[in-house]
């Protein structure tokens, strides 16, 4: 664990710019992949890791990250989904990259607060105004929840559409840290939504209806469902919006507990931690879409499809930890730290569901960062606290 910090933190070291922290170390693929972009929901994620380092280079970092992205913030307010690494050329991604803005406002919190020294509370306050009545437009204004097309986060060859679990995850973190209002409504309307099946149907007609054909339908009623939209829904098991549901206090502590309880029954941590989905999305399912076979990249036990990936195993781990599972979270750390290791420590981007053969780009800055996280959270500190 110890020469995995070392790693990690040498890996975001390589991976910095004058402009921000790179996606993914620079090589002749990693261009041509648009990889060595300064993305938004990568580096807000590893600003909070570069945040608590205390290496002066990785803190500057994080702090050129989110300025660099603010310089790019659309007219609209949203941030965009990457800029390249001389801070030109802002994307903003086919329908939109609505968890950008999200971590982005995370990671601007986090910094002001585990980082005083570099903190942009003062720069970034109109971005930041800008940035939230954005997401306001696109919340349902009677539910609080925020509403997006397909393949629109992080996961973006998936068919989670209408109401997903893991940009509300975040959306309710933002609320609390922000001050923002409903927070409770939005907590309270996303549990009803997306585990309806320990609750009384809801009084508001449009959401009874909404979790109607889940209550019928959905099979692993411990997790709470990926997303929600009119008829259909996801219950693949989205392992990562499930973690962040439990990180960022939408579970109750009961339901935390069983939602992890249903994730080690899935064995998402084998081959490596984790497989972001407990059961792929097979062809032929209704949920199957023809983008998904893009690149070949997301058939089953792939990709977002069922991969394996380490920056969210940094996650699993956190929400062991969360949950007092010391053991568990102390083997799932070395076991990150073990997926990171393969090939010389190459950090890969995702391993094969199955076989765990490593797939995807190496060095990937997310992983780096993430590990260092659950090192500290396995460690004892509390990074989520409000």
């Amino acid at each position: 664990m110890e020469e995995c910090a070392r790693e990690a933190e040498a890996l975001l070291r390589r991976n910095l710019t004058p402009h921000g922290v790179l996606a993914a170390t620079r090589s002749p693929r990693a261009e041509a992949r648009r990889y060595t972009r300064i993305f938004a929901r990568d580096a807000g994620i590893c600003a909070l890791a570069m945040a608590l380092s205390e290496d002066a280079a990785l803190v500057s970092g994080a702090r050129a990250s989110l300025l660099t992205l603010a310089r790019h913030q659309a007219d609209n307010g949203q941030i965009p989904k990457y800029v390249d690494p001389e801070g030109r050329e802002p994307d903003f991604w086919y329908v939109g990259c609505i968890d950008a803005t999200l971590w982005w406002l995370i990671a601007a919190d986090f910094l002001a607060r585990h980082a005083p020294e570099a903190s942009l509370s003062r720069e970034l306050a109109s971005h930041v105004d800008r940035a939230v009545t954005w997401l306001h437009a696109q919340e349902h204004p009677r539910l609080f929840l925020l509403q997006q097309n397909e393949a629109s986060d992080w996961a973006d060859i998936m068919p989670r559409s209408g109401f997903v679990l893991y940009t509300n995850a975040l959306w309710y973190r933002v609320k609390r840290l922000y001050d923002l209002p409903h927070a409770d409504t939005t907590r309270h309307h996303a549990n009803h939504l997306f585990h309806p099946f320990s609750r009384d149907l809801p009084e508001y007609r449009r959401l009874r209806l909404l979790t109607h054909y889940a209550r019928q339908r959905a099979r692993n009623r411990d997790l709470y469902l990926s997303f929600v939209n009119f008829s259909f829904f996801g219950d693949e098991g989205d392992v990562y919006g499930n973690l962040l549901a439990i990180l960022f206090g939408l579970a109750e502590p009961a339901q935390a507990q069983a939602v992890l309880g249903a994730l080690e029954r899935s064995q998402v941590h084998e081959p490596w931690p984790v497989r972001v989905t407990c059961e792929p999305i097979r062809q032929g399912d209704p949920l199957w879409r023809d983008y998904m076979a893009r690149h070949r990249q997301n058939f089953e036990h792939q990709y977002h499809n069922g991969g394996g990936w380490p920056y969210v195993g940094g996650f699993w781990v956190m929400a062991l930890a969360a949950l007092g599972r010391e053991e568990r979270a102390r083997q799932q750390l070395v076991r990150l730290a073990e997926a990171n290791r393969v090939n010389r420590w190459e950090f890969n981007e995702w391993f094969h569901g199955l076989s765990g053969e490593p797939c995807g780009m190496p060095g990937q800055s997310w992983n780096a960062a993430t590990f260092l996280l659950a090192r500290e959270a396995f460690a004892g500190r509390a990074l989520f606290e409000i």
